[in-house]
C-alpha cells in the first residue's frame, strides 16, 4: 500500500486536546488507513490506493475531523473565475506525445500567504501523486508554479530543442535544452516522456518564458514556488484526461482545506474548449436506501444513514426512497453508491453480534481436482525438489530467447518485465535458476500453478490450465532424468504414458518428447538447449519436465467441473471420497 510520513505538528495543529498515539490509532482503526511509525513529529502511515487524499496531512485531518464528529459535511470550496483572457492553449503537435492538460489557479485566504508548512505539504504530495496516481509520471505530472509574474495566455507546445534554454530548478544559469536533456538526472529518468526526436514539450507564459519541461522539471527561475507567493499557478498534464482532472483536484487539496480559493483555467485544444469547471465540481451519487440494507444485512434507521453521511464528509439531499450525495471533488474513488455504502459501514463498524452464517446445508471443501493437485505436488516435495512459486508474467525478451512464440502478450503491459504470459512453467522455472548462480549444484525445483494458452473458443481467448513443472540443474543432467520423472509421477497415478518425440521449444533437437494417454497430450520434457543456459548464465546442463494436471485428471476417472466421470479400470479415482465441490 501506498505511504507517507506526515508531520504530527501540522496534522494536529490547533487541534485541543491533541490525541495520544493510541487514541489516534483508535480514530483510524475504522479506515483505510494504518498507522506504521510514530517518531517525534514524523508518522508514518499507510493507505488504501483508492484513498489517496488521507495520504496527506490537510486530507487525513479533514477525515479525522468527520470521524469524531469535530465537523460534519462536505468541505466548503471556494471558488472564483477568471477574466476571458486567461486562459491556456493547447497545440495540436502535443497531441502524439501527451495530449491533455489542465490547470487552476490558487489564491490564499485574505492576508495570508503561502508558508513553509504548505510548501512541504504540496511537494511531498505531489511527489506521492506522481509514484502513484501518476504511474511515475506516464499518465499525469503535475507542476507548481509562482503565479504573482505569470503573464496568460499559457501555451502548452511542442517545440525544436535547436537554441532553446532553460534554467532547471534548483540552478541559477540557463543551459541548452539537446545539454539539459543529455545530462541532466531527472531528464535521464523522465525524458522520453516529454520528447519526440529533436523536439520536446514546454509550458510557457505569453512573455515566452518557459515555465517547465513537462513532465520532466520546472524552471528553476520562474517555476519554484516560495514562502510568501500570494497566487499559484497548478497544472498537469499526461495521457488521459480522467488521470490529469483527478491529479489536479488530489493536488489542490491541501489549499482547498486550508480557506485557498480556486479558479479553473480554460484550456483552448484542438478537440475544442474545455472550461475546467469538472475540476473543483462536486462527485454526485444516488444512493438508494434499499441497497445499504441489502449490502450490510442491517436495516439502519434515516437518522443514522444521514449522520454517517455528515460524518464521511459528504453533503446530502434525502429524497422518496434514495439520498442524493455529493463529495468533494477529490474523492476519485467513488464510483457508484456501492463506495459510499462501504465508507458509511467502514464508520458505523460492524459488530460481532451482527454477524450470520448463509444459509447452506453444508460447510464447503476443497474440490477432489484440487486436493488431488496438491498430492501430486507433495511427490516432488518427497524426492528432494524445491517448491517455487512465480509469477504469470514474464520479460518479452525471456520469452524470446526461449522460443516460446505462443506467449500471450499483455495490452498496456506496465512494464517490460511484465509483458508476457506464461504459456508453460518452463519459462518461469528456468528463469528462477537463473536467479539462484550463487547456489551450488545439484538444484531441483518444482512448482505447481497456473499457466494460460491460446484458445479461441474461449471468451477471452485463453484459457487456463493447471500445470506441475521441474527442473533438474547439475553435472551430468540429461533427457533421462527427466523422462524417469515423469514416469515415475504416472506410475504414482497408477497410468501409464506414451513417449513420442517432439520439437520444443528451449530444448535440444532429438532430445525432447511428448506424453500421450489415450492419444491426449499430458506432458512434456526435454534436456535445455545450450543456447538458453548460455543465456541466462547457468554453468550445467538441466532437464526439464511437464505435466498438464488438466489434460491428465480427466483421464484418471476423476469428476470434472461439467459432469462426474465413470472411473476407468486401470486407474485409481484420485482424491479421497465424495464430498462438498467449492
Amino acid at each position: 500500500m501506498p505511504q507517507a510520513v506526515l508531520s504530527v505538528g501540522r496534522l494536529l495543529e490547533r487541534l485541543e486536546p491533541a490525541p495520544s498515539p493510541e487514541e489516534l490509532r483508535a480514530d483510524l482503526f475504522l479506515s483505510k488507513v494504518e498507522v506504521e511509525r510514530w517518531e517525534g513529529d514524523a508518522l508514518t502511515i499507510s493507505c488504501t490506493p483508492d484513498r489517496l487524499d488521507l495520504l496527506c496531512e490537510s486530507g487525513l485531518r479533514a477525515y479525522l475531523d468527520g470521524a469524531t464528529g469535530r465537523s460534519g459535511g462536505m468541505p466548503v470550496v471556494n471558488e472564483h473565475s477568471l477574466p476571458p483572457g486567461e486562459f491556456l492553449e493547447a497545440t495540436e503537435r502535443v497531441t502524439p506525445l501527451r495530449p491533455e492538460v489542465a490547470a487552476v489557479l490558487l489564491h490564499p485566504p485574505p492576508g495570508t500567504a503561502l508558508d513553509e508548512g504548505m510548501i512541504a505539504e504540496a511537494v511531498h504530495f505531489q511527489e506521492l501523486l506522481h509514484a502513484t496516481l501518476g504511474y511515475d509520471r506516464r499518465l499525469a505530472s503535475l507542476g507548481l508554479y509562482p503565479g504573482g509574474s505569470l503573464r496568460f495566455p499559457l501555451r502548452y507546445d511542442l517545440e525544436s530543442m535547436a537554441g532553446l534554454e532553460f534554467t532547471p530548478l534548483g540552478q541559477d544559469r540557463p543551459v541548452p535544452v539537446e545539454q539539459f536533456y543529455a545530462e541532466h538526472p531527472m531528464a535521464q529518468r523522465y525524458g522520453a516522456m516529454g520528447r519526440q526526436g529533436d523536439a520536446c514539450l514546454t509550458l510557457r507564459d505569453a512573455h515566452g518564458t518557459v515555465l517547465s519541461l513537462p513532465p520532466v522539471l520546472n524552471s528553476g527561475a520562474v517555476g519554484e514556488i516560495r514562502a510568501g507567493d500570494r497566487r499559484l499557478l497548478l497544472e498537469a498534464t499526461g495521457t488521459r484526461r480522467a488521470r490529469v482532472e483527478e491529479a489536479i483536484a488530489l493536488l489542490a487539496l491541501p489549499f482547498l482545506l486550508r480557506g485557498w480559493s480556486a479558479a479553473p483555467v480554460r484550456v483552448k485544444a484542438p478537440d475544442g474548449v474545455r472550461s475546467g469547471e469538472a475540476l473543483l465540481a462536486p462527485r454526485r451519487v444516488e444512493l438508494p436506501a434499499a441497497l445499504i440494507a441489502r449490502l450490510s444485512g442491517i436495516d439502519l434507521p434515516p437518522e443514522e444513514v444521514e449522520g454517517l453521511l455528515g460524518r464521511a464528509r459528504f453533503a446530502f439531499r434525502r429524497g422518496a426512497e434514495e439520498w442524493l450525495v455529493a463529495a468533494p471533488p477529490w474523492r476519485n474513488d467513488l464510483l457508484g453508491p456501492v463506495d459510499v455504502v462501504e465508507d458509511l459501514l467502514l464508520l458505523r463498524g460492524v459488530r460481532i453480534d451482527e454477524g450470520y452464517y448463509p444459509p447452506s446445508p453444508t460447510v464447503g471443501r476443497r474440490r477432489p481436482e484440487s486436493r488431488w493437485r496438491r498430492q501430486v505436488g507433495g511427490w516432488l516435495l518427497g524426492l528432494g525438489f524445491t517448491p517455487v512459486h512465480n509469477s504469470l508474467l514474464l520479460p518479452a525478451d525471456h520469452m524470446a530467447r526461449l522460443g516460446r512464440t505462443e506467449a500471450i502478450d499483455v495490452a498496456n503491459p506496465t512494464s517490460a518485465e511484465l509483458s508476457r504470459l506464461r504459456d508453460a512453467l518452463q519459462a518461469s522455472l528456468l528463469a528462477s535458476l537463473g536467479r539462484n548462480l550463487r547456489h551450488g549444484y545439484p538444484q531441483r525445483l518444482s512448482e505447481l500453478g497456473p499457466v494460460l494458452r491460446r484458445d479461441p473458443e474461449a471468451e477471452s481467448g485463453a484459457r487456463t490450465e493447471s500445470h506441475l513443472g521441474f527442473v533438474l540443474a547439475g553435472e551430468g543432467v540429461g533427457f533421462s532424468d527427466a523422462a524417469s520423472l515423469l514416469e515415475y509421477l504416472l506410475r504414482r497415478c497408477t497410468v501409464q504414458g506414451v513417449r513420442e518425440p517432439a520439437t520444443l521449444p528451449a530444448t535440444i533437437p532429438g532430445r525432447a518428447a511428448r506424453l500421450r494417454i489415450a492419444g491426449e497430450v499430458v506432458g512434456e520434457l526435454g534436456e535445455i538447449h545450450p543456447a538458453v543456459l548460455e543465456f541466462l548464465g547457468l554453468p550445467v546442463p538441466v532437464a526439464w519436465g511437464e505435466l498438464d494436471l488438466h489434460a491428465l485428471y480427466p483421464l484418471l476417472g476423476g469428476p470434472t467441473d461439467s459432469a462426474p466421470a465413470e472411473p476407468r479400470a486401470t486407474a485409481a479415482p484420485p482424491g479421497d471420497g465424495p464430498t462438498t465441490e467449492i
